[in-house]
């Protein structure tokens, strides 16, 4: 469902958007305020699992682009967030065998517009981001995304790599995109599955990668030796989709 992309200042009117349910990405408060108001904003962002930072007045100024915002400022998302339940639901309906993206650190908000217009034309199901280093959704995201924001559903997450072994547990294989993998035609990507994607700087982290069940790479021919995030996830996505229609060798 779309929301009004907004920053919202001020105590109350952040208090109402927290307690009438609206989606909440960021929210920056000023450092060292510790008054009634303030707490009562810090026990919602607990519930929510609000990503939170505490900034200085000049900081907190220049995000606000006002001084009246009494020390507290939230970012809405654009979009409401799904939660992984409903991106599996969605497969059920289907009749599909589940297929997730989840983005490790993507936080160009282009490169996750395009990524989730990629997962709805391969079929995934939905895409599975974290609550931290990583784009909300953004009016960018939606333009990016051509509109397929409005029938892919994004869920957000407090953590990436619980989520991955509370899928496991479901059934889900898990390949992640990674230089130093097997290559992607090599491998089995049939059945109920998530592709992992990381950041083109870091790739996927450590402790993700230690997680899933193989590592995917891209045969390159060039003189460099990374892809964008999103054409990376474009072309495993549609190894998957090959693999999954029976098409090809």
């Amino acid at each position: 469902m779309k929301n009004e992309e907004s920053k919202i200042t001020g105590r109350n009117p952040i208090l109402e958007a927290y307690r009438s349910g609206r989606a909440i990405d960021k929210l920056y408060l000023l450092e060292g305020a510790k008054d009634g108001p303030i707490q009562a904003i810090l026990r919602e962002a607990k519930k929510k699992g609000t990503v939170l930072q505490f900034v200085p007045k000049e900081r907190l100024d220049q995000l606000a682009e006002t001084k009246k915002h009494q020390g507290a400022l939230a970012i809405s998302a654009a979009y409401e967030y799904a939660t992984v339940e409903d991106i599996l639901q969605n497969a059920k309906e289907k009749g599909e065998p589940p297929f997730l993206i989840l983005l490790d650190g993507i936080e160009d908000p282009h490169n996750l517009g395009a990524i989730i217009r990629t997962a709805n034309l391969a079929g995934a199901h939905g895409v599975v981001i974290p609550k931290r280093r990583a784009a909300g959704l953004t009016g960018t995201v939606a333009k990016a995304s051509a509109g397929a924001i409005n029938y892919t559903p994004v869920a957000k997450v407090t953590n990436l790599t619980a989520t991955i072994k509370e899928l496991k547990k479901q059934g889900l294989w898990f390949v992640c995109a990674d230089k130093k993998g097997s290559a992607m035609y090599g491998l089995d990507l049939k059945g109920p599955i998530g592709l992992v994607i990381g950041s083109e700087g870091e790739g996927v982290s450590r402790l993700i990668q230690e997680n899933c069940d193989f590592s995917a790479s891209i045969p390159m021919k060039g003189d460099i030796d990374s892809l964008n995030a999103s054409v990376a996830t474009g072309i495993l996505a549609y190894e998957i989709v090959r693999q999954r229609s029976g098409l090809g060798g």
